[in-house]
């Protein structure tokens, strides 16, 4: 996992956002959205066929978009950045399967 970049990207922005403070269940949503990225990215990583690394790295995509859109929500213009760059890596990512 130390040669996957996007991984590596995503868990900087983990841990860059993971202690951002927000209100009751936009909270839980937003953590559990943002632990999915890093997930599905390293479970993908580990599928033996294209096609289902493929899938794993779109649903990471979609908790992305979820967390990009709650961070929209609250205003949070440095992580919106960070998860913008961190966006275009999964697209890639995504493509290149």
């Amino acid at each position: 996992m130390k040669n996957f970049r996007t991984y590596q990207s995503a868990k900087e922005f983990y841990k860059a956002a993971e202690g951002l403070k927000m209100k009751g269940c936009i909270k839980n949503q937003f953590d559990r959205a943002l632990l999915s990225i890093v997930l599905n990215l390293s479970e993908g990583s580990a599928k033996p066929s294209s096609k289902d690394r493929r899938r794993f790295y779109y649903i990471a995509l979609g908790s992305l978009r979820e967390v990009q859109t709650i961070l929209d929500l609250i205003g949070h213009q440095r992580l919106i950045l960070q998860a913008d760059r961190l966006g275009a890596h999964l697209y890639r990512l995504c493509h290149s399967c």
